[in-house]
């Protein structure tokens, strides 16, 4: 296979029109596709730059969200979500218009965490002030589906000395 990258990802909302308010008022992604389902869903697309596309579906009938299993209940305090869920969507940002996006966001009536976060490598994973070892610079929020965005600006490029742990496993069950 030759992966060229992801052509889009795909998600669901509460309410087409709120979320096409949101994608194309807010966050500035033109909605560029809309597709009429036959069992009466939509699933439309937006450009969220770079040739990649964020898309959603929705029905009249979906279940309804749950969040803490198929997403993150609330952020910071409770950042875990189940086997198979999306966390959350990151979205590349340049550095210096971090700041400005996350005060946009904050205008709109959007709740964003109060600071933008500073990831290290530290024990903490973050730290207060920006240094050179901060990798990446965040602002973490939610999308009016409760879906969590970020937005990422990174700091510096990965190199072989990012990749430092063994990746480790879920216990096993004990054989009857």
């Amino acid at each position: 296979m030759r992966i060229t990258g992801i052509h889009h990802l795909a998600l669901v909302c509460r309410d087409m029109e709120e979320t096409v308010r949101f994608y194309t008022g807010v966050m500035g992604m033109p909605l560029v596709k809309t597709v009429a389902l036959p069992d009466g869903g939509q699933h439309f697309f937006f450009d969220c730059g770079g040739g990649n596309l964020l898309a959603f579906f929705w029905w009249a009938n979906g279940p309804k969200a749950a969040p803490g299993v198929a997403s993150v209940k609330k952020f910071p305090e409770e950042p875990m979500s189940a086997v198979g869920s999306m966390n959350h969507i990151a979205f590349e940002v340049p550095d210096d218009l971090l700041d400005e996006y996350c005060r946009k966001l904050q205008d709109a009536g959007v709740p964003t965490l109060p600071v933008v976060v500073n990831h290290d490598d530290s024990q903490m994973g973050v730290a207060r002030d920006l240094h050179p070892g901060v990798f990446v610079r965040s602002v973490y929020f939610t999308d009016p589906n409760g879906i969590m965005m970020e937005l990422a600006a990174s700091t510096r490029p990965f190199t072989a000395e990012d990749v430092r742990h063994a990746p480790m496993r879920a216990a096993q069950p004990a054989e009857t």
